[in-house]
């Protein structure tokens, strides 16, 4: 096994990211996005899978959760500055190639690098988001929208920070214990969006958003697949039926039963069980 030092943080445009960095130093490498509000934490029953059967495992706090990487206004938020982020992660880990793993907003990154750096890729696992382009058609033709309804209202200044974050957080907690998400982990990410600045580095995610821009036709060459949970709140049937006719490489769509919008927290050993076959077959 490769000895190297384990990476803490990486750096772009003054910004520095927190990183973790686990598994073997000659491993094929993984990089795993989380989504809102979470953390690099919602991986943590998902990574030692991995580990086991080889492979080095890269999980950032991305841009707005690592507290030295907060920058202000929408427009640092954008789909261009989240790729460019991963980018200078792999690049300063020294790796030429990897897999991403994307859940919720991490999935939309994901299936923003499949589209625009397929040249740095291997394989791209995409879960409870489908395809931008196949998420906007069902915005215009089911019930999508109605469930998306937050996108809108997180669009107005401070209101949502206010209600978002009202009672100490337990608003927020609340919220995400209803929609699926298990207590322990409501509980850690509410007290990590209570630092300075960083729910609304968060939303500013959704105020980042350009819906035309960032939801492109562009197919995905690069193998993939997407987990979806029968019971997510948030992310109807019908984009995720969609997304085959926007990827153009080896394509599988897993839908889990009885599974919510959290799936690397309520189903982490499925996850690597479906992954392990996938990753091994992306580079044959």
């Amino acid at each position: 096994m490769a000895t190297r030092t384990a990476l803490q943080t990486f750096e772009r445009d003054g910004l520095v990211f927190d990183v973790r960095d686990e598994g073997p130093g000659d491993g094929p490498v993984v990089v795993l996005l989380h989504g809102f509000p979470q953390t690099s934490a919602s991986w943590d029953a998902v990574v030692p899978g991995l580990i086991g059967a080889g492979y080095r495992t890269l999980r950032p706090d991305q841009r707005g959760y690592s507290p030295r990487a907060r920058p202000r206004g929408r427009r640092a938020y954008r789909a261009r500055e989240l790729v460019a982020d991963v980018i200078a992660l792999a690049d300063q880990a020294g790796i030429e190639r990897f897999h991403v793993i994307g859940h919720d907003w991490g999935a939309a990154v994901s299936w923003a690098l499949g589209m625009t750096r397929p040249d740095r890729l291997l394989s791209l696992t995409a879960l409870s988001v489908p395809h931008p382009a196949a998420f906007r058609r069902a915005m215009l033709s089911s019930t999508q929208a109605l469930h998306s309804w937050y996108f809108g209202f997180f669009q107005i200044p401070r209101l949502p920070e206010a209600l978002v974050g009202s009672r100490q957080g337990r608003a927020l907690q609340a919220n995400l214990m209803r929609s699926g998400l298990p207590a322990e982990y409501a509980r850690r990410y509410t007290e990590h969006m209570r630092e300075p600045g960083a729910l609304t580095a968060a939303i500013n995610w959704y105020r980042g958003l350009r819906p035309i821009a960032d939801a492109r036709p562009i197919p995905v060459t690069t193998p993939a697949m997407l987990l979806w949970g029968d019971r997510d709140p948030f992310l109807r049937r019908r984009g995720v039926l969609g997304t085959a006719r926007y990827c153009t490489g080896p394509y599988r769509l897993e839908i889990l039963d009885g599974v919510s919008h959290w799936i690397p927290e309520q189903a982490p050993d499925r996850i690597v069980e479906l992954l392990l076959p996938h990753l091994a077959a992306a580079v044959g």
